[in-house]
């Protein structure tokens, strides 16, 4: 889901993880901002629908007028009017750091639910960060098309040559880059897409956990049932499909990680790690093009209930972002008990890059939590952030956090 706020990025220096569920400090070393209204236009043959977004955010109803409304975040003004000219460059949820030092970066779907966003162009882009200027240079987009007609269900742009895809045909979050060829993971399905270096899409694939095919409501098999009618089939919740998507280091396997848990009929409950909730992380065989049946459970830590991002370090251990769906400060929060448009009723408290261990030790078991860092109290030492501190520190306040990866031995 794409919000309407400055996208931020930070580098962060990590003291080495001991063996432990331990807290480290975070050390930032650098802080690139991307202003939220920043914008790109689409390729010169895309359908003119795309040339403007944000059409339908506001609801079913067609909003003509550029500019005509102001976004709101948890009923707070943003200071951003839609529809746009162009298509945002913000919501960003995957990043891959390059061996050039430039940086993959994926938006996903666009403006909140499917329905909304059939205006919202898919694509990628490769940028340049400058750390020490705290600013961030576009180098190129990638949008993906499927003129091959590899996805079998009815696009938004069906009838068109180049048949761009659009954030009301996949919600795309997480991607690995692999012999040139873009793995990208999706929530609505969920699905795996595979692309050339072109955004052109050769393969598509349908999720499976242990031979059961995982379906949410948006999937292309389900349908919504007469009244008194269970979703049949439907196994996940809605937008709550493959939100990290992970890569081993020889290429050989994916590792897909749900932002929701399965729903087990047996039990009428969601998976769950003894008391929490717990999500898949399903392997699947990149040589084989299959799942392979293989999976980790990622049990929620208490105060979060959703994860970010997932990118490995090293053959077993991987980083993941655990956060809760709090925003805003303390020094900006509501009177206990109200809300209002000038203050946030739901501050955020849990925000964590957290490292984990999952092996052949532990297939189909719970990851081990080996250590986090708080990204609620980044230090500054160095003074490099480019927003107001807060009690000292740098935090990262914002309902989504979805970007992280290894940079080096230290970042």
């Amino acid at each position: 889901m794409r919000t309407q706020t400055i996208s931020a990025a930070a580098l962060l220096f990590m003291s080495t993880l001991a063996t432990a569920q331990t807290e480290f400090p975070a050390r930032l070393a650098g802080h690139v901002i991307i202003p939220a209204q920043t914008f790109i236009a689409v390729p010169a043959d895309a359908p003119a629908d795309l040339a403007t977004s944000g059409k339908f955010a506001d609801g079913p109803a067609r909003i003509e007028s550029l500019g005509s409304r102001e976004g709101k975040s948890a009923g707070r003004p943003t200071g951003v009017k839609f529809p746009f000219q162009g298509q945002p460059i913000q919501g960003h949820s995957g990043i891959k750091h390059m061996p050039d030092g430039s940086y993959w970066v994926i938006t996903d779907n666009g403006f909140g639910s499917k329905a909304g966003s059939p205006d919202s162009a898919l694509y990628l882009n490769q940028w340049q960060m400058d750390w020490d200027k705290g600013v961030a240079k576009l180098v190129k987009t990638m949008f993906l098309h499927d003129p091959d007609k590899k996805v079998p269900f009815r696009i938004v742009h069906e009838g068109t040559d180049k048949r761009y895809l659009t954030g009301s045909d996949f919600d795309i979050e997480g991607f690995q880059i692999i012999n040139d060829k873009f793995w990208i993971g999706d929530e609505f399905g969920p699905y795996l897409i595979r692309t050339d270096a072109t955004g052109r899409v050769e393969a598509f694939f349908e999720t499976f956990a242990q031979g059961k095919l995982v379906m949410s409501p948006d999937h292309m098999r389900a349908s919504t049932p007469n009244p008194g009618a269970a979703l049949a089939g439907v196994n996940l919740a809605r937008s709550k499909g493959f939100e990290g998507l992970a890569a081993s280091k020889d290429g050989k396997f994916l590792y897909g990680m749900l932002e929701g848990p399965i729903w087990d009929s047996n039990k009428s409950d969601w998976e769950r790690v003894g008391p929490q909730q717990a999500l898949r992380v399903l392997e699947f065989s990149v040589v084989d093009e299959k799942w392979t049946g293989r999976f980790w459970f990622f049990p929620f830590s208490p105060g979060a209930d959703s994860i970010g991002d997932f990118n490995m370090i090293d053959g077993t251990t991987a980083l993941v972002i655990e956060r809760d769906s709090g925003e805003g400060t303390a020094d900006k929060a509501c009177p206990a008990g109200t809300r209002a448009e000038n203050c946030f009723h739901n501050i955020a408290k849990f925000k964590r890059i957290v490292k984990i261990e999952m092996d052949d030790s532990n297939v189909g078991q719970a990851v081990r939590k080996i250590a986090y860092i708080d990204l609620m109290k980044i230090q500054d030492p160095d003074q490099k952030a480019r927003k107001p501190l807060n009690d000292g520190v740098l935090t990262f306040p914002f309902f989504t956090i979805e970007n992280v990866d290894i940079v080096d031995g230290k970042h």
